[in-house]
């Protein structure tokens, strides 16, 4: 269970992973960031297999260029990494480098947030396209006909987030070996199973445009071979066929091209036979948890 911590308003860090091709939207991003009402402590700009030196940024950011492209997850454990040396961080903010805050009290509200919610381990921020509309696969919750309506979730977008420091220091980063895709779920299982809480905060407001992310070409293989690793690495055994069960129908009726399912079934074989991690199953009291909040781990 988390410690009890203090009151006092936390310092903010921000990660930010960029590969270098939307120039443009990240410098609107970094400008943003910069416009808080509550200062960042640090950003950690992360460029995977991409150089920065053309990025210009405020004295507070530190620029890493990584000569190899670790995946969303790799790219900002590398970021973790760094303020959790440098020991000026309580709660990490991560963002897409092709988001944009369009408020600037998006940092002071984050602090409030955490300085008066003790057991609070991720706040995620609703997604919205230039119009302000959040899409209904944007809401962390099934019954998504609401996106103003926040509260306690199971679940929270990667575009736009803000994460315990002491959390993470009990339940680990990211899980890198992923890649590309529901490595929010494991990390948010993992923060639900050691009792720590997620709240999605409808008043967080982070501008992305809307894109489909089918349009990765790994995006079907890296879906399912995740999927299978996320139940071998994190449900109890009786509800792996279940879960694996309910997605395989889901996917069958939502995929329609041949390629897209072709991708997809070789993803799935890939998860069942090659190695994902140690594995460490949540507590039941965690599944009936998830299931009070609306969301069991089955769906």
């Amino acid at each position: 269970m988390p410690l009890p911590r203090s009151k006092a308003v936390p310092r903010l860090g921000v990660v930010i992973v960029t590969m270098g091709t939307r120039p443009r939207e990240l410098a609107a991003l970094l400008a943003s960031v910069e416009r808080q009402d509550v200062p960042a402590a640090r950003v950690v700009l992360i460029g995977n297999a991409t150089s920065l030196t053309d990025v210009d940024a405020a004295a507070n950011v530190t620029k890493v260029s990584l000569d190899e492209n670790l995946g969303c997850p790799g790219g900002r454990n590398v970021g973790l990494r760094a303020l959790r040396e440098s020991g000026e961080v309580d709660v990490v903010v991560e963002l897409d480098d092709d988001g944009l805050l369009v408020a600037d009290d998006v940092f002071g509200r984050v602090g409030q947030l955490f300085a008066t919610e003790h057991e609070l381990g991720i706040v995620g921020f609703r997604v919205a396209d230039e119009h302000g509309h959040t899409e209904r696969r944007w809401v962390p919750r099934l019954r998504a006909d609401d996106p103003l309506r926040g509260g306690p979730v199971t679940a929270f977008l990667g575009g736009g987030h803000a994460l315990s420091m002491p959390m993470l220091d009990e339940i680990g980063l990211w899980p890198a070996e992923f890649f590309f895709g529901h490595e929010e779920s494991d990390l948010a299982w993992r923060a639900l199973d050691a009792g720590w809480r997620i709240r999605y905060e409808p008043e967080l407001v982070l501008r992305h445009p809307a894109t489909s992310p089918a349009r990765h070409a790994v995006y079907y293989r890296f879906t399912a071979r995740n999927r299978v690793w996320l139940a071998r690495r994190r449900l109890p055994a009786p509800l792996i066929p279940v879960y694996l069960g309910v997605w395989i129908v889901l996917t069958m009726a939502r995929i329609r091209s041949v390629s897209g399912l072709k991708a997809w079934w070789g993803g799935f074989a890939e998860g069942t036979r090659t190695p994902c991690g140690p594995r460490k199953p949540m507590k039941w009291r965690t599944v009936w948890r998830m299931t009070r909040l609306g969301r069991p781990p089955i769906l």
